[in-house]
């Protein structure tokens, strides 16, 4: 276990030394929530009666989401991974005596909370300044803050342990880059980024909210604005509780797989 907090330990540090390109990303990402918000109130001024969240809980979703999308998104993948697999150096990896799973595991977990430290600070910040109705709010009580930060982890592991198997998966392609495209883009949608989970259409949304995609980030932003309450929200915890071992198991699985078929040229 000390092996692969000093591999997380080691990724962490690395990422901060980033900052200039967090500042740059931090802008963008702002504005881009900033954007959301106007857009989403002039979908409310025009058809109230259809909005299915309250305007505070949207705009909390939106400034988080913002705010932590290193943790959650899926396109944010380990490109050194992907090269080591195509170009040979996975060959270095492997004569390791430790599991190249629960390294790149820990390495990734590393490197989405050095970019997370970055960004998240500022865009609350500036968030919490701004007026009514666009600014960030406070949650309703401190239970609910505590399981925003504990579904945020579980989430966090569930984003990490899918993007393990599109690492894992790439053992098995000539390019991983149509592999990348395809699961990513279509998590994209299915995880509440473009559009939160409540503005699809019941029987969708229903089949949806059971896939590990609805584990992600759309828990514990729900669950900061009030949105996910009760019964509904305990059998979401639960699921992310699921999709965390079962994508893990599935992951070593497919490790296991790769690791006795992996061809290095040349050697």
């Amino acid at each position: 276990m000390d092996t692969y907090f000093s591999f997380f330990r080691i990724r962490f540090h690395i990422g901060l030394q980033y900052r200039a390109a967090s500042f740059t990303a931090l802008i963008t990402q702002f504005l881009w929530g900033l954007m959301e918000c106007l857009a989403y109130k002039a979908l409310l001024d025009t058809n109230a009666v259809a909005f299915p969240m309250e305007f505070s809980a949207l705009v909390s979703y939106i400034w988080l989401k913002e705010a932590f999308l290193a943790l959650f998104t899926t396109w944010m993948t380990d490109n050194d991974i992907f090269s080591m697999i195509m170009d040979g150096g996975i060959a270095y990896e492997l004569c390791r005596p430790i599991s190249i799973y629960n390294m790149w595991f820990s390495k990734n977990i590393g490197s989405r909370l050095a970019a997370a430290a970055l960004r998240c600070g500022p865009i609350i910040i500036a968030a919490l300044l701004l007026p009514e109705p666009y600014k960030l709010m406070f949650p309703k009580n401190l239970v609910s803050l505590i399981l925003f930060l504990i579904t945020m982890f579980l989430g966090l592991c569930v984003t990490v342990a899918f993007c393990m198997q599109v690492y894992m998966l790439s053992f098995f392609t000539i390019s991983p880059q149509g592999l990348r495209m395809v699961l990513t883009g279509a998590v994209e949608f299915l995880s509440g980024a473009i559009i939160p989970l409540p503005f699809i259409p019941n029987p969708i949304r229903g089949f949806i909210e059971l896939l590990p995609f609805a584990s992600m980030q759309n828990v514990p932003l729900r669950i900061y604005g009030g949105d996910l309450v009760g019964i509904t929200m305990i059998k979401a915890i639960s699921l992310q509780m699921f999709w965390i071992v079962a994508l893990i198991l599935l992951g070593k699985v497919l490790c296991k797989l790769a690791e006795r078929r992996v061809v290095v040229q040349g050697g």
